[in-house]
C-alpha cells in the first residue's frame, strides 16, 4: 500500500480561492524574476500574462527560432514588456546545466520557476539525448534537474516559488522503476502519464525538502486540464484518420482555450491563496476546464517512500544533487 502518511499537508485547502479568479485578480509582479519553460502553448500565455503583470519574464525553450518569436509577439500584445528568450532542450542534461549556470551568473536571484514544456505521447518510442525516454527525460527529469541547479538563486528570494505542471493524465499513471525508461514496453500514453505523475511527486516532495531544510522555497503543481494547446492538437496520431485524430475532431469544442488553461498555473505562480504543497486545477467537469480550484491528488501521487526513491534515482540519472542553501528569509532574521 503507497505510504501516505505525510501527505494531508499537501492539499490542506485552509484558505478560501477567490471564484472564478482570472488574470484581473492576480497581484502586480512588478520586480519578480520568472522563468517559463515552453515557448509556445501554455508556456506563450504564461509567459504573456505575467510579463502583462510587469514580471521580469525569462521564456525558455529550444528553438531559437520559435523563441524570437513568442518574444516578439509578447511585446506586440505588451510594449513595455520585459521579457528575453534563453535557449533551453530540456531533452539535453547539458543544455540544462549550461542554462543554469548562465541565469547564475547574471542574476541573484529568482521569484519564480515555471515547470512547464512537455512532448506528449510520440508514436513510437524516442531517447533524449542522454539515452533517457524522451516524456520522462523532457517533462519531468530534465526539469528536476533544473529546479535543483537553481535552487540557490530562488533561495536567495523571500517567497520563491517552484510550479510544477502535471496533468489530468496522471491520474492514470504508475512509477515503473522495473522499466523506468520504457525500453521492455513502450505504450505511449502511458510513459506520458508516468512522467506527468513524476512532475507531480517531485512538486510534492519538493515541498516536503524545503520546509525540513528551511530553504524558503514554496512548491506548487498545477494541472491545466484540457486545453487547445499545441501539444494536444498536433501531438502525434493527431491524424484525422486515427481514432486520437478523430476524438480530437468532433471533441474540440470540449477543450477550453489556452488562456483559460494556463489560469491555475498564474494562480500557483502569483496569488496569495495559493498553498505550499498545493495542486491546482479547474474546477469543472472532472477538473478538465473551468476556473482554478484544488485539484484531487491521485492516491498514487501520495506514496511518499515511492516519491523519497524516484528523488534518489533522479539524482543518479541526471547527476545532479541540492546544493547547500540558506533561506533569504533566513539570513534576514539573522542580520
Amino acid at each position: 500500500m503507497p505510504d501516505t502518511s505525510a501527505t494531508t499537508a499537501w492539499n490542506r485547502g485552509g484558505r478560501v480561492i477567490t471564484p472564478k479568479w482570472t488574470t484581473a485578480n492576480m497581484p502586480s509582479q512588478k520586480g519578480r524574476s520568472v522563468v517559463v519553460t515552453g515557448t509556445r502553448g501554455l508556456g506563450f500565455e504564461t509567459a504573456l500574462e505575467l510579463a502583462r503583470a510587469g514580471a521580469d519574464v525569462i521564456i525558455a525553450g529550444r528553438s531559437l527560432q520559435g523563441g524570437a518569436d513568442a518574444v516578439e509577439r509578447i511585446r506586440a500584445e505588451v510594449s513595455s514588456a520585459s521579457i528575453r528568450f534563453e535557449q533551453l532542450d530540456l531533452a539535453s542534461l547539458d543544455s540544462v546545466k549550461a542554462f543554469a549556470d548562465r541565469l547564475r551568473t547574471r542574476q541573484g536571484g529568482l521569484d519564480v520557476l515555471i515547470n512547464n514544456a512537455a512532448v506528449m505521447s510520440p508514436p513510437k518510442r524516442e531517447e533524449t539525448v542522454d539515452g533517457y525516454e524522451l516524456q520522462f527525460g523532457t517533462n519531468y527529469l530534465g526539469h528536476f534537474a533544473l529546479t535543483l541547479q537553481l535552487l540557490p538563486l530562488l533561495s536567495n528570494r523571500v517567497g520563491a516559488r517552484v510550479v510544477s505542471l502535471s496533468s489530468v493524465a496522471a491520474r492514470q499513471g504508475a512509477i515503473n522503476f522495473d522499466d523506468l525508461q520504457a525500453t521492455a514496453k513502450y505504450d505511449a500514453m502511458q510513459t506520458y502519464s508516468q512522467s506527468k505523475l513524476a512532475c507531480l511527486m517531485f512538486a510534492f516532495e519538493l515541498q516536503r525538502r524545503s520546509e525540513g531544510g528551511r530553504w524558503g522555497v514554496s512548491s506548487i503543481a498545477a494541472h491545466p486540464g484540457i486545453s487547445k494547446t499545441d501539444l494536444l492538437l498536433n501531438a502525434p496520431g493527431s491524424s484525422r484518420l486515427s481514432v486520437r485524430g478523430v476524438m480530437r475532431t468532433l471533441l474540440g469544442f470540449m477543450f477550453q482555450p489556452v488562456s483559460q488553461g494556463a489560469l491555475p498555473t498564474l494562480f500557483a505562480a502569483t496569488s496569495p491563496e495559493a498553498e505550499p504543497g498545493g495542486y491546482y486545477g479547474p474546477n469543472r467537469m472532472s477538473e478538465t476546464r473551468g476556473f482554478p480550484s484544488l485539484s484531487k491528488i491521485p492516491l498514487a501521487a501520495q506514496d511518499t517512500k515511492t516519491a523519497a526513491r524516484l528523488w534518489a534515482i533522479s539524482e543518479q540519472l541526471a547527476n545532479v544533487s541540492v546544493p547547500v542553501l540558506e533561506s533569504a528569509s533566513s539570513r534576514g532574521r539573522l542580520l
